[in-house]
């Protein structure tokens, strides 16, 4: 008996007419469709007149139950995996499903469509050319700590998701670590009243701090200014004296000769100009 597959299958994100024929035509034709939440995705197949039997894949049986439907796979069934909304794989269990089908040689394939993700940064008016997504960031304080530090200094766009109980909170913080930045808060994707309040992280705290925000929220942020950051590194030599900015270099194991040449960089001077000082 061959094989199965697994389908990594995107659904709509809000408008069910933004679910691709092929999308539909896969759905009909599997023989399982794993879903996060089947009284969620019922009204999706019933719209669209599918009738494949489904079972629930969701975070709290990501591991077992992904574990079942490899085996089931394994056996000769074809599945595909949705996601409440969106592209399973992107902040959901698929990522777990995925990962151990191909460690069971399973054949893994995307059917494209719609990401809030993606969505919300092209509408957003901030770059697009490089971002990073980091999802819900984690509840844990100290986790959440280290990753706003680590992004504080990426110059590219950033994308988070947030519910709306905690998007006041988040926002004060994202203020606290990132500093006054543009801002694209965004909600209701692709329905009737989809929203984006663009403006800074300093205004939407005070907005959100006079109103109560509603709905699923993808926030996008911008990057760190690389102006900024060249200002800032600049300050922080021009602290140091030319002997101390010097050993910075050779204690790390760097010949004086090549240290010269990253001090001059640095201060954006010549290097003949570091020699004399030094001499």
């Amino acid at each position: 008996m061959s094989q199965g597959m697994l389908y990594l299958c995107a659904t709509p994100i809000g408008n069910l007419q933004d679910m691709t024929p092929r999308g539909v035509e896969i759905l009909k034709s599997v023989d399982l469709i794993a879903a996060e939440d089947t009284r969620n995705s019922i009204k999706l197949l019933n719209h669209f007149d599918i009738h494949t039997p489904m079972t629930a894949y969701h975070e709290f049986n990501r591991y077992d139950k992904a574990d079942e439907l490899v085996r089931q796979i394994l056996e000769g069934k074809t599945v595909a995996c949705i996601t409440d909304a969106g592209t399973p794989g992107i902040s959901d269990p698929g990522e777990i499903l995925a990962a151990k089908c191909i460690e069971a040689g399973i054949q893994v394939t995307g059917i494209p469509g719609a990401c809030a993700c993606v969505n919300a940064l092209i509408i957003s008016g901030l770059p697009t050319r490089r971002f990073r997504f980091e999802a819900f960031l984690p509840a844990e304080k100290k986790e959440r700590r280290e990753i706003l530090a680590e992004v504080k200094n990426d110059t590219a766009t950033l994308i988070f998701y947030e519910a709306p109980h905690h998007l006041l909170k988040t926002l004060q913080e994202l203020y606290e670590a990132l500093g006054d930045r543009k801002i694209a808060l965004c909600k209701e994707l692709t329905k009737l009243h989809e929203n984006v309040h663009r403006t800074t992280l300093k205004d939407a705290v005070l907005y959100y701090e006079a109103n109560e925000p509603k709905g699923e929220f993808v926030l996008v942020i911008e990057g760190r200014s690389r102006e900024d950051i060249k200002a800032e590194e600049a300050a922080a030599w021009s602290e140091m004296t030319i002997e101390e900015h010097m050993a910075y270099y050779t204690e790390k194991g760097i010949d004086r000769k090549e240290a010269m040449k990253l001090v001059a960089k640095d201060r954006g001077v010549s290097k003949r100009d570091i020699y004399n000082a030094l001499i």
